[in-house]
């Protein structure tokens, strides 16, 4: 069986890009959802997030621990076990007080808000003209703005912020994956009616 490939270079069928529109949506329905739980709960997401940290930090600390184990005779021993131990200190600090570890997650989440808000802003100017490129644009803009008002705040409003412009960035995210599914599905649907 062959199939022409368009000039385009792309080679989904109508029924591809319809049907990846579709799990688009779907998978922005359930970030919207996240979202809209971290935003009705706030502080246990917050102390959530700061606890995930911590264990995914003493995760890091056994595995540069197996790895310079594992090694023998590494020139790099000594300085994989020391990153094992400032792992370890860290994620047992936050697993300790996650309360405490809000703080840094509040400045770690203005540094994901600010990087999440430009690459969503870069690719619906790269999309532009496409169905639905405003509202990646508009994500894009929402995160950074969300940055901004977290690092202002700061330290004052971490107890709450953290889980709730977390909730909004998912929310936004979710929401514009909503858009862009319905719209590119739209879109492939009439351009296969009218062909």
């Amino acid at each position: 069986m062959s199939a022409t490939v368009p000039e385009s270079g792309d080679q989904m069928t109508t029924t591809d890009r319809v049907s990846s529109s579709r799990t688009m949506t779907a998978a922005g329905i359930v970030l919207s959802l996240l979202g809209l739980l971290a935003i009705v709960f706030p502080f246990v997401t917050g102390v959530s997030l700061s606890i995930l940290l911590g264990a995914l930090l003493v995760v890091g600390a056994l595995f540069h621990v197996a790895h310079a184990f594992s090694a023998g005779g590494w020139k790099g021993f000594a300085l994989q076990v020391l990153l094992a131990g400032i792992y370890a200190i860290a994620g047992i600090g936050l697993l300790a007080n996650p309360v405490v570890g809000l703080a840094t997650l509040t400045l770690l989440l203005v540094g994901y808000f600010l990087a999440d808000g430009i690459v969503e802003i870069l690719l619906g100017l790269r999309l532009r003209g496409d169905a639905g490129w405003v509202w990646l644009l508009a994500s894009g803009v929402i995160s950074v703005l969300l940055a901004v008002l977290l690092w202002v705040g700061f330290p004052s409003t971490a107890a709450w912020a953290v889980g709730l412009l977390f909730g909004v960035s998912l929310l936004s995210s979710g929401l514009s994956m909503v858009f862009v599914g319905r719209s590119s599905a739209r879109a492939e649907t009439d351009t296969a009616a009218a062909a």
